[in-house]
């Protein structure tokens, strides 16, 4: 058994993605190839965003959208303390302090009625992650910026294709992004990501500093990066995208079976109303989970933790935690979640065979 069973899926497509790489080798457009702006417009229809914007990896999609808003040494920016590492990483890369708030005991997401407390005059935004499917509460999370006159950030990784009353997760704030590393929902060959928006301007600069603030080839407005997916990872992008709202449906089945194999067992992840996870992550809480994690890989079984170390424990954000208080809910997170083996090819049997050996440990 797999924990993300890639070959499996490779496999069940293996003919349509072999001729799309194939088609972009024999073309030699492996930078800017028509793939990309392809990609592009497919997953600005799926998401119902005017503007898709591919590039090479989720972190650098971060780096992007901070760029983008203009993020200076000394401002604040507020995000959760579970989740990882790379959307406060991005944040302190910038000369910037990423200012942790704990997270909701109920979906994992950051807890929207401790984020107030935490605001002030340094504040310019908030990095709202969707964590391991789920989407945040982007309804108040956006009453609460439109109220303090900040912006706000959806960090999409582990959530592209999910449902918030029924707008895709990558719409629901001005700017938003993803990634596309392999394990993800939606995942390519190597390391890809996308920012998503709707405002034109926004869009016209991601498109520059993706690739070193060029306008046009040799000439340079900003200090950009080079930023920009290849035409290979877009050609695969563009077949996994075709099976993707099944994989979701099959996600979800296996989500659902879970839950009832597992039910009083084990703490069960919830989805809340209104929304629809793509369960990047199917994450149960457990105490003993070290033991439990090593008693299911040796009956050959993989498991994960996501994550052992909450943000502001990180030496990287040394001199932060302190000064930002406690973490009662995301403390308690890294010590009890296990996530346990999901994709969009997971069989019911795999599913049953995983439960039958949690509940004879337990």
């Amino acid at each position: 058994m797999q924990f993300c069973d890639l070959n499996r899926q490779y496999k069940a497509y293996q003919s349509e993605i072999d001729t799309a790489m194939k088609a972009t080798i024999e073309s030699a457009s492996f930078i800017h190839g028509s793939a990309i702006d392809e990609l592009e417009q497919q997953l600005a229809n799926y998401t119902g965003v005017k503007h898709a914007l591919a590039c090479s990896s989720g972190t650098d999609a971060l780096l992007l959208a901070l760029m983008v808003k203009g993020v200076q040494p000394g401002d604040e920016v507020i995000c959760p303390a579970f989740s990882f590492f790379a959307s406060a990483s991005m944040i302190s890369f910038l000369k910037a302090t990423p200012v942790f708030v704990d997270v909701s005991p109920l979906d994992f997401n950051i807890d929207v009625n401790q984020i107030a407390a935490k605001i002030n005059s340094k504040t310019k935004g908030i990095m709202a992650v969707s964590l391991f499917g789920q989407c945040a509460d982007f309804d108040a999370i956006n009453q609460l910026a439109e109220q303090f006159g900040l912006w706000v950030i959806e960090d999409g990784a582990q959530s592209f294709g999910a449902l918030y009353h029924g707008k895709r997760s990558c719409s629901l704030t001005e700017l938003a992004v993803t990634s596309f590393f392999p394990a993800k929902p939606l995942g390519c060959y190597g390391d890809g990501g996308a920012v998503f928006t709707n405002n034109d301007e926004q869009a016209a600069r991601i498109r520059m500093l993706r690739s070193h603030g060029q306008v046009r080839r040799y000439e340079h407005h900003f200090i950009g990066l080079n930023a920009r997916m290849d035409t290979l990872q877009a050609a695969v992008l563009k077949v996994k995208l075709k099976y993707f709202e099944t994989e979701i449906e099959k996600r979800n089945q296996a989500a659902h079976r879970y839950t009832e194999l597992l039910d009083g067992a084990v703490l069960l992840p919830e989805v809340l109303p209104g929304r629809k996870s793509v369960w990047a992550q199917y994450t149960i809480g457990v105490e003993n989970r070290d033991a439990l994690k090593i008693r299911l890989q040796e009956m050959g079984i993989p498991t994960a933790v996501h994550y052992p170390s909450i943000l502001p424990r990180q030496l990287a954000f040394d001199g932060l935690t302190s000064e930002h208080g406690e973490f009662e809910v995301a403390d308690l997170l890294s010590k009890t979640v296990l996530s346990l083996p999901m994709h969009g090819l997971i069989t019911a049997e795999e599913v049953e065979e995983v439960c039958t050996a949690i509940k004879q440990i337990i």
